[in-house]
């Protein structure tokens, strides 16, 4: 009697890279138990194929136009509770893994990782365990020992979904109009969140605005 084989672990690739994105697909076709389903260029596309597609995991960037990894966490794990997010970054900061983690990701590898390391971090998640680079894991411990906690309630956590969307939107160099036009919106509405999100986050201005949305990682510099 033939052995039944289980069907492999469907992933989807969220970067905004092609390049990384098609070095990614092809380590993870290297995997007879792993197969891409899918993949997306910003952060709003990745939540949109997740819904639809259904993989088992995501593997999410963090810096991406439209709509942030951690932000798309959460609006993925909103819908679909049972996908796993595996954040695959550059940033190695606590405060960008305690944001991540708290948003739902279930891992986090750092993109100079080996590609053993990334199969092994997916097929961890998959199983419902979670993964975290050495060097990751490393910064967490150190965090512990020196008492802190991995819970943080800055002021972007209090943004909504909407101004976080804009206060991007505003870091990039859009205008109140160009934004409005985008989210189908009018232009006072954007002007009140954007008013909003800056009491919230005690900025007075678009430069201070743009320097923090650099130092939090949501725009590059």
């Amino acid at each position: 009697m033939e052995e039944k084989i289980a069907r492999p672990i469907r992933v989807v690739v969220c970067d905004d890279h092609a390049l990384f994105r098609e070095g990614v697909k092809t380590i993870l076709h290297s995997q007879p138990d792993i197969e891409v389903v899918g993949e997306a260029s910003d952060g709003q596309e990745g939540v949109e194929k997740a819904i639809r597609l259904y993989p088992d995991v995501v593997l999410m960037d963090i810096a991406m136009p439209v709509l942030k990894g951690f932000d798309a966490t959460r609006r993925i794990k909103k819908s679909r509770p049972d996908i796993k997010v595996l954040i695959l970054t550059v940033y190695d900061d606590e405060d960008m893994v305690a944001r991540c983690l708290d948003a739902g990701a279930a891992g986090y590898v750092l993109k100079d990782s080996p590609p053993t390391q990334l199969i092994y971090a997916v097929q961890a998640v998959y199983r419902g365990q979670q993964y975290m680079s050495p060097q990751v894991l490393t910064g967490l411990v150190r965090q512990y020992m020196l008492g802190q906690t991995m819970e943080i309630k800055v002021g972007y956590d209090l943004l909504s979904d909407r101004e976080r969307e804009i206060l991007v939107s505003l870091a990039e160099g859009q205008s109140l109009k160009d934004i409005a036009s985008l989210l189908n919106l009018s232009v006072k509405t954007v002007d009140a969140h954007k008013v909003n999100l800056m009491r919230k986050l005690d900025l007075h201005d678009r430069s201070e605005l743009i320097r923090y949305a650099i130092r939090k990682g949501l725009v590059e510099a």
